[in-house]
């Protein structure tokens, strides 16, 4: 069996980052032929490039930045077809999956087109960061139970045949979410396995903003696949799709639950328990914001742009 793993880089990416990346991924297990190949939007003589080929991995130089995310995936996966590939990995840059993430989310069924892991944080060091942490913690409870499951940046493994068949869509500004959609209204299913994949948070709250604008936008945009998503037999997916493109853009009305939420944060977060409490409550204000915003913005015509975030 035979596994590619992709990562798309954008052209602010450090090199550290990349080299850490690339180390780390080398060392997940894999039964099979394992491939792992970093996709720029760069040129070949990007410094970058060539530290990153004596690591021994692959690197496509796409010299356009034609799609951003979703665009490198694509270019990608075009460039893997010799290959041919059993099974298509996609992480980002600062993604670290347990070492047998790979085995654990191989065994796909036919009507899975991805299968992932529990998400945590590895740098919550940072007031937002803490508070994004104990996010995370509800969207793993979310993911178990809800019938549309969508993780994040499409990290996971997943079936390149459905990959190959429809295309991410490089108009979308949250690429993820949008295939996600399309993939469940088709029918199929994303999976969770058992398991944890780790993944930096922004650290300062201008990050964390432009991060859920962006978010939010994109849910905006799946509105157009309204009729598509009614169409669909499983009422379930229905319920659940709707409500995460609705029930997410009103967070401040279930500040009052945050509120009550102090015990609980003091007990499992015993001396940071008061900080942890002052971050969701602010975390909870600039979700609300962002939210607003990117409803402002969309309804302006104006497009939401990508952010460097700022790496630990």
């Amino acid at each position: 069996m035979r596994i590619a793993i992709i990562v798309p880089v954008s052209p602010q990416e450090d090199l550290n980052t990349l080299l850490s990346s690339a180390k780390w991924l080398k060392n997940l297990k894999f039964p099979g032929e394992k491939k792992i190949l970093y996709v720029f939007d760069g040129s070949e003589g990007d410094e970058r490039v060539k530290l990153l080929k004596n690591l021994r991995v692959d690197v496509l130089a796409r010299n356009t930045n034609r799609g951003k995310r979703a665009g490198a995936i694509n270019d990608g996966l075009k460039a893997l077809k010799k290959f041919k590939p059993d099974l298509i990995a996609i992480f980002d840059v600062d993604s670290r999956p347990e070492e047998n993430f790979l085995i654990k989310c191989s065994n796909l069924k036919t009507d899975v087109y991805i299968k992932s892991t529990r998400r945590y944080i590895y740098n919550d060091h940072s007031f937002i960061s803490k508070a994004v942490s104990l996010e995370y913690r509800l969207i793993n409870f979310l993911l178990r139970i809800s019938a549309f499951k969508q993780f994040n940046g499409l990290i996971g493994v997943l079936n390149p045949r459905f990959l190959y068949k429809h295309p991410l869509n490089e108009d979308a500004i949250t690429e993820d979410a949008d295939f996600a959609t399309r993939m469940h209204s088709l029918g199929l299913k994303a999976e969770l396995a058992e398991g944890r994949l780790f993944e930096q948070s922004p650290v300062t709250v201008r990050d964390f903003f432009n991060q859920r604008k962006r978010w939010y936008y994109g849910g905006l945009q799946l509105w157009k696949y309204f009729k598509l998503v009614s169409e669909s037999r499983k009422l379930s997916f229905k319920l659940s799709w709707i409500s995460s493109l609705t029930l997410t853009f009103i967070p401040v009305v279930f500040l009052p639950l945050i509120i009550l939420s102090l015990p609980a944060l003091l007990v499992y977060r015993k001396n940071e328990g008061f900080k942890a409490y002052a971050a969701f409550i602010i975390h909870c204000l600039v979700l609300q914001a962002a939210a607003v915003s990117a409803v402002i913005s969309y309804l302006r015509g104006e497009r939401v742009k990508w952010v460097p975030p700022k790496r630990s």
